[in-house]
């Protein structure tokens, strides 16, 4: 056994791994994977990457660029052209990421599950009554996108953004292990509640991108930047349009959206829990 696999061994290891991503100074860890990857001297890129291929499967075929100025550069990068086909059918919402799908399904009354038995509401997480009520009995996905995957957010259909809330809040790891021992982590952690109006139909369709640990900041493009979204914590923010794939944003790392239709909305036959979906590829179906 080579020293890599035995290294991979001993991370996959639920003890370890929760020790290893939660019982650290999460903040501070933070703040310093956000300046450290940032850091553009080649010597410090390569070898930050190199460790970074020797703990994952990251796979950079389908990057548009092959060279990169820092490990941030590499985490954010972007894609090859038509590399990710987008579902052109008007009546389906498009995966607005990669990612592995997680809990999702309807939502009873308004409990939905970040894991079987851990459940949590929708007050809890948005905060908001008004969309408390929309989404009743409405449907949800939620998709993880580990530290290898394309880390860039799209949206899934023709769309305005009407507002941006910025709710504070830890920075958890939000991998199957820590889901399945911290209650309530979705809202626990920071997050954005990004409400879009589909075109055409007048659906709400809310996403949630939520922050963990290492992930230094969620960038929005109908924002200034990645510090606005806290400066401006419950604002609208004018009409910003999107066509279906246009691109919203980005993680500075790996982390989770889960999105939300009211009732009505169907999963399609695609999203299953535990396999992975590409941006692009059909999410659900409208009404």
């Amino acid at each position: 056994m080579t020293v890599r696999s035995q290294l991979l061994k001993i991370a996959a290891q639920e003890d370890v791994n929760f020790l290893l991503t939660n019982r650290i100074p999460r903040r501070l860890a933070t703040r310093f994977i956000g300046w450290f990857s940032k850091i553009e001297q080649p010597l410090v890129r390569d070898l930050s990457i190199a460790i970074w291929r020797m703990f994952s499967d990251l796979d950079l075929s389908d990057a548009k660029n092959s060279q990169f100025k820092s490990m941030h550069d590499c985490f954010i990068r972007e894609l090859k052209d038509g590399v990710r086909p987008i579902n052109a059918d008007p009546h389906i919402l498009v995966s607005p990421c990669d990612a592995i799908v997680g809990a999702s399904g309807t939502i009873a009354g308004t409990e939905l599950l970040q894991v079987k038995g851990f459940p949590y509401s929708l007050q809890d997480l948005f905060g908001e009554e008004d969309l408390v009520r929309t989404y009743r009995n409405g449907r949800y996905v939620t998709l993880r996108l580990t530290s290898t995957m394309y880390h860039r957010f799209h949206a899934p259909h023709d769309c305005v953004v009407e507002q941006v809330n910025y709710l504070a809040g830890d920075t958890w790891n939000v991998n199957p292990i820590a889901l399945k021992r911290i209650e309530k982590l979705f809202c626990r952690n920071e997050r954005a509640v990004v409400r879009t109006r589909l075109a055409g139909t007048g659906h709400l369709v809310t996403l949630v991108p939520v922050a963990a640990i290492l992930v230094a900041s969620i960038r929005l493009h109908c924002l200034e930047g990645a510090a606005e979204l806290r400066v401006r914590a419950s604002s609208p923010i004018g009409k910003a349009s999107f066509q279906k794939g246009d691109e919203m944003g980005w993680f500075q790392h790996g982390s989770t959206i889960i999105l939300f239709a009211p009732d009505g909305f169907a999963l399609c036959d695609n999203v299953r829990e535990g396999t992975n979906i590409r941006m692009g590829q059909p999410l659900m179906r409208l009404p």
